[in-house]
Parts: structure tokens; sequence; C-alpha cells
């Protein structure tokens, strides 16, 4: 039987952990692209800036250094580099324009039984659904 489940499982385990840590640590949501945008529009300062770069640092570092030990997993990712840079445009205009990404929201929302997060996990879920669904079944992109 493959255990591929369990690699699904451990790493929620780890991002649901450290949003904990976070925000008994900081008392903030640990919201991925608030820290990023913070780092690049300047408004983190000090010891917050210098936080949200080890934060960010080790969200781009263990991919990296998993990477080098394991080699990357199997995707069914598309080769087709403008769909890529379609989707990353695409996740960030939505990220802007839902105020959080999926570990603001998804995560830490839903955690503190936001209604807010709770709407807008549903409706990232459903817009992706739909966004695949469309791209590969309308449009054979991916």
């Amino acid at each position: 039987m493959p255990l591929d489940w369990m690699w699904g499982l451990v790493g929620g385990l780890m991002i649901g952990s450290a949003a904990a840590l976070f925000l008994l640590m900081n008392g903030r949501i640990m919201g991925a692209s608030g820290l990023l945008g913070g780092v690049l529009d300047g408004s983190r300062r000090g010891p917050a800036r210098s936080e949200a770069l080890w934060f960010l640092g080790g969200l781009i570092g263990a991919p990296l250094i998993w990477h080098l030990l394991r080699g990357a997993p199997e995707t069914q990712l598309t080769s087709n580099v403008a769909v890529l840079i379609a989707a990353g445009l695409c996740v960030g205009f939505g990220t802007r324009l839902a105020n959080g990404c999926t570990s603001g929201h998804g995560v830490c929302g839903i955690s503190r039984l936001s209604l807010r997060g709770i709407a807008a996990t549903v409706l990232y879920l459903v817009a992706g659904m739909l966004t695949v669904w469309l791209f590969r079944h309308l449009w054979g992109v991916i």
C-alpha cells in the first residue's frame, strides 16, 4: 500500500505546529503573504523584519534541502512556462485581493474560527477546482 499520504499528514502537522508556535510566540498569525509583503514594502522593520526573513528563508530553504537529500518529487506539473508564469501572477493577484494566502486564511483563519478565513478558504478552493477543470478539460493546457 502506498504511504504517500503520510507525507501530506507530516507536512500538515508541521504547518499547523508552525502556525500555532508563531501565534503563541508573536501574537500574530502566520500568513506567508503578509510576511513577504511586509518585507518587500518595508513595513516590517527591526526584529519583526528579521523574524519574517528567517521564516521566509525556512519556507524556501526547507524544500531546497529536501530536494538535495531526497531528489525532486514526482509531479504532474506542466512544462509550459507561460502557464506557470500566468499561474504565479494569478496566485499573487488573488492573494492581494483576498488579503491573505492559504496559510493565513486556511490554516490560521479556520483554526481561529474566523468567518472571513473560512469564506476565503471556500472561495479559493472552489476557484482552484474551477481553474483546473477549465485548463485541463476545456482548454487542454495542463
